[in-house]
């Protein structure tokens, strides 16, 4: 199986992170909003959100109503990974956030979940309704 990572980081400057990631090392821009940003990475998703510098005290950011973490990190997989990886971890102690549908009916559209692993790191597991919309605009 084919599989591409995603990544979450905050951003003080977009604008710059987009230049620098855009026009000098040759990523595309995928969707974005004011407060943040997808860079097609060599085929990897890195989300940069407007959340200022690295401080735990804020860290979390509003998409569609939902309160997401700034810091995390995930893997985006084929719909029947996706739902054997939410089975297996639903079915043990951890914390673990309910399947949710973002974007619903836009390019984009994927549902989505974080488990919080030993290190307390945010993990996402996302699944695209089409996988060519990774980075559609």
């Amino acid at each position: 199986m084919a599989t591409s990572f995603h990544l979450s980081l905050p951003s003080l400057k977009l604008i710059e992170t987009k230049i620098f990631y855009v026009d000098s090392i040759g990523g595309s821009m995928g969707r974005y909003t004011q407060n943040w940003l997808d860079i097609n990475l060599f085929g990897n998703q890195i989300t940069f959100t407007n959340a200022g510098p690295f401080d735990l005290s804020v860290p979390n950011y509003k998409f569609e109503g939902n309160i997401l973490p700034s810091f995390h990190f995930g893997v985006i997989l084929d719909t029947d990974s996706f739902n054997q990886v939410y089975h297996r971890l639903e079915t043990k102690d951890f914390n673990l956030t309910e399947k949710t549908t973002f974007l619903q009916d836009k390019p984009g559209e994927h549902l989505s979940f974080f488990v919080t692993d030993p290190n307390e790191y945010r993990v996402e597991f996302k699944c695209f309704k089409n996988s060519n919309d990774v980075f559609q605009a």
